[in-house]
């Protein structure tokens, strides 16, 4: 009985410091919203909130043991911090719903111009623990995804004289990198670089500044969203046309055939999905991307960087080792001049260790993928430096991804 009174009286201690601790920082934002900049509308919204928040609080300190209780302060500490910003101008709303008809309104934590550009501002104070992607059944609380989704839709419909250009996501607390690249592969989000810390200048006498640090935010991942691009109807788009042109027999591996001789590199390559034949699984891999996560649809992709490519291609690993370690040293050196010893460390590396056995096991049964720069790089490379083995085995490996 005595173990329970002491961890209950500990859990109240707790309790009532967090309660303190959350006061002094609403005294704390009153004083720096009273000598900031702002205009008087967006000040005078930010300073009734956290009075509010403050008497929320008197009432909880008063309480013999405070309850259970979660607390907005930090969400309002995000928010100023925003509006101190060198960048983020013309402020015409702070934490107001915007009225889109009769019945619809949206909650927007900022109404201003980001860099000449208006933007709205959404801003969150969450715990990155408890930011879900998708609305989990049987919870009133939507996830980030449909959140944004909602956000997007009311910009683009909104009247002229409130509509931005772009939707800012401020995370406080930053996101998990699942989260992060939804956002981007969902809504095409680009990262947004902001100052973890903001202050404002105090003029004293006899020409001192007194500077007035707010609170440090060295995790926030901020991202912009433009609102006149609807990334997920033209990824849809997309993937429509792509199964049209698969279906119609517009591509298809029989015209690699007149490459069977190349052994090795046929047989790695055999061991992956092709996109063009995988009609299935291809569709059902794009489509995850927007409705899975993006661990999920990683799991079936490989992305190969310029490196690899050009080792896969290779004459070294593709049976040339033999050939290469019967040429008289001489030769060879005359051959690779500077480069020799670089060559022959990857001629035993080879002979050890085959490249094609390694990756075999890596990219069974995923789809290739490469981003433009890979594959401009290495048309480059090949182009330049290659033989004309590899440069036809290159032209082979290229049509297995995408």
């Amino acid at each position: 009985m005595e173990k329970r009174e002491s961890t209950s009286t500990s859990t109240s201690t707790i309790a009532s410091l967090a309660v303190e601790d959350a006061k002094r920082r609403c005294v704390s934002l009153i004083q720096r919203l009273t000598t900031s900049k702002l205009s008087l509308s967006p000040r005078t919204t930010l300073s009734r909130l956290i009075h509010s928040e403050l008497t929320f609080l008197h009432r909880l300190s008063s309480a013999t043991s405070p309850p259970s209780f979660s607390l907005n302060i930090g969400h309002l500490e995000a928010v100023l911090h925003v509006l101190q910003q060198p960048f983020v101008t013309g402020v015409s709303r702070v934490c107001k719903p915007i009225k889109l008809s009769h019945s619809c309104s949206i909650y927007i934590d900022i109404v201003c111009s980001l860099k000449g550009n208006p933007v709205w501002f959404i801003v969150s104070d969450r715990n990155s623990r408890y930011i879900s992607w998708d609305t989990c059944s049987g919870n009133k609380n939507k996830g980030l995804k449909d959140k944004v989704q909602q956000v997007l839709d009311a910009a683009r419909h909104s009247p002229v004289t409130l509509r931005p250009s772009s939707v800012v996501l401020f995370f406080s607390n930053a996101v998990d990198d699942d989260i992060y690249q939804n956002l981007k592969i969902h809504f095409g989000a680009i990262h947004l670089e902001m100052e973890p810390f903001s202050y404002q200048e105090l003029e004293l006498e006899d020409n001192w500044t007194n500077l007035e640090l707010g609170r440090f935010f060295p995790d926030a991942c901020v991202v912009e969203i433009k609102v006149d691009k609807d990334l997920c109807r033209e990824m849809e788009e997309s993937i429509s046309d792509s199964a049209n042109a698969r279906i119609d027999g517009l591509i298809c591996c029989k015209k690699l055939d007149d490459y069977s001789d190349l052994t090795s590199l046929c047989l790695l390559v055999l061991g992956m999905k092709c996109w063009c034949c995988s009609l299935d699984d291809n569709i059902e891999l794009e489509v995850s991307l927007l409705k899975q996560s993006w661990r999920d649809a990683e799991s079936k992709l490989v992305n190969f960087d310029t490196t690899a490519m050009v080792a896969i291609v290779s004459g070294i690993s593709n049976g040339r080792t033999d050939k290469l370690l019967a040429t008289p040293e001489s030769e060879l050196r005359g051959r690779f001049k500077g480069n020799y010893d670089f060559v022959i460390a990857q001629v035993d590396s080879e002979k050890k260790n085959p490249i094609h056995s390694e990756l075999s096991t890596v990219i069974s049964g995923k789809q290739g993928i490469i981003s433009e720069s890979v594959r401009l790089e290495f048309l480059e490379l090949i182009s330049m430096c290659g033989g004309p083995n590899e440069k036809r085995r290159a032209d082979y490996f290229l049509n297995f991804l995408k």
